[in-house]
């Protein structure tokens, strides 16, 4: 049965430039917000829309393996959200039987945006403290809080 966690952050970040860098640039923008965990993301499929299928290959002694392959469930761009679904590697080989991540912004200032993450996901068995959505929530939100000083910091 999927289960649901819901977290919210903060940005320093007008609406229009993260919305960009979450959904449009991310394949750019990853591996230079996170050099030290990924090496590159790819698109294997697709055009950037939902049905796009991405690989994110992890630098070596990642936790998560070394790839994680998601594909693009929802990506709206008038409500600003965006759907990541792990097809295969990454969560899905730490004891999780179904993983997905979806963002939804909005603006609260000209320079300030509320993230609003879900995290739905699902095991058969025991899964490890590190796969819980309440620790691989702190993951995402880390992501946002490094997304954001990128942007801030003239990207």
């Amino acid at each position: 049965m999927v289960k649901e966690f819901s977290t919210q952050t903060k940005v320093s970040v007008g609406l229009e430039t993260i919305w960009a860098a979450l959904s449009k640039d991310f394949i750019f923008i990853v591996p230079k917000v996170l050099p030290n965990i990924v090496k590159d993301v790819q698109v294997i499929e697709g055009d950037g829309g939902v049905g796009t299928i991405l690989i994110f290959n992890f630098l070596p002694g990642a936790s998560s393996g070394s790839y994680q392959r998601e594909k693009i469930t929802e990506f709206d761009e008038l409500s600003h959200e965006i759907g990541l679904q792990v097809t295969e590697g990454g969560y899905l080989n730490q004891g999780l039987s179904y993983y997905k991540t979806n963002f939804q912004l909005s603006a609260i200032g000209e320079n300030q945006t509320l993230v609003n993450v879900k995290i739905s996901y699902d095991h058969e068995s025991d899964i490890e403290e590190k796969v819980k959505p309440t620790k691989t929530s702190e993951s995402t939100l880390f992501y946002l809080r490094r997304l954001e000083s990128y942007l801030i910091n003239g990207a």
